[in-house]
């Protein structure tokens, strides 16, 4: 049996071990062969050498976040623990508060939180167009309005035109009540609620009177030239491909793109195919153009979000097999 005792000398054992010692119990169940314990300020393990390298490995990525982030959760933790071992050191790699990308109403801070997330940021701010792919509750919706939330403040932009495809999902809503606003906004919803979070209520109801924020169906698109803006299409999976093809040529001169979309969430009837999942294999190698692939390991809503997602895509792989 081997040894390793790690000094907890640059953080705080409380913050580390969370409450009634979550972090602890975290990585008991991960390493249930590895004898693991907390005295002061120092971990003691005990077990065989290569399960204690890879202890220390993922250990050290927590740590990692602990003093770079200032917090460590419980989901944050369970991310790293659950990176497989073949995958870079970046698919877990801490968050920074150089990741922050606006402070919020009430002070709240919007940044990315995870590598693929900050890939996707790093793209946004290299590409005029880029598209963002991946499950529900990747944060891509978010973290596209976040930069063009941020580009705005910086006025490097002078609007933000936000939009998506108005597709029911899987329901017939039938008529709605109310002038055109009213009959659109429930399609809307998400792109305000992100927005909520990033605008103080009264300077974004200010913002989308005067229009240096503007939230409309994809349709309404047509015929315009749109410049000196962050243009953001939502739920694109549910645009037909002539749809997308007219909605990426409205990009004027200083305009910039960001396309989200979840293709294993497509509300289009069954003979209308997905123009998305068209445009990414046509677009691919276009210069000025990437692709942000985010997966369930982004997921950063409930920790059960990331369970569901798993779950579905398995019975999906399970299917196709069959």
């Amino acid at each position: 049996m081997n040894e390793k005792f790690i000094l907890l000398d640059e953080v705080n054992p409380a913050d580390l071990w969370g409450t009634n010692n979550a972090t602890l119990k975290l990585l008991q169940i991960k390493y249930p062969k590895l004898k693991i314990v907390s005295r002061g300020n120092a971990v003691k393990v005990t077990g065989e050498s290569a399960l204690i390298d890879d202890f220390c490995h993922k250990f050290d990525a927590i740590l990692l976040t602990l003093k770079r982030s200032g917090e460590l959760g419980e989901d944050k933790v369970l991310d790293i623990l659950d990176a497989d071992k073949n995958e870079s050191a970046k698919s877990f790699e801490p968050i920074s508060k150089d990741d922050v990308l606006v402070y919020g109403a009430n002070g709240k801070v919007i940044r990315a939180r995870t590598a693929n997330q900050r890939k996707m940021v790093e793209y946004v701010a290299k590409n005029d167009v880029v598209f963002a792919i991946g499950p529900a509750g990747t944060g891509k919706t978010y973290t596209a309005v976040a930069c063009a939330v941020k580009a705005l403040k910086n006025k490097e932009i002078k609007r933000i035109i936000l939009a998506r495809p108005a597709v029911e999902a899987g329901e017939n809503l039938g008529f709605l009540p109310g002038d055109m606003k009213d009959k659109i906004d429930p399609y809307l919803r998400p792109l305000y609620d992100a927005l909520d979070d990033m605008i103080p209520t009264d300077k974004l109801k200010a913002m989308i009177e005067s229009r240096i924020v503007e939230i409309a169906p994809m349709a309404f698109m047509r015929g315009r030239t749109l410049d000196n803006c962050y243009v953001i299409l939502d739920e694109a999976q549910n645009a037909t491909d002539s749809q997308l093809k007219m909605f990426l040529t409205r990009m004027g001169p200083s305009a910039k793109v960001i396309i989200t979309g979840d293709l294993t969430q497509v509300d289009l009837p069954r003979n209308q195919p997905s123009g998305l999942n068209k445009a990414i294999k046509i677009l691919d190698k276009v210069k000025g153009i990437k692709i942000a692939y985010l997966t369930v390991s982004d997921v950063v809503r409930h920790k059960v979000v990331k369970e569901i997602v798993k779950a579905y895509d398995k019975y999906q792989e399970t299917n196709n097999k069959n």
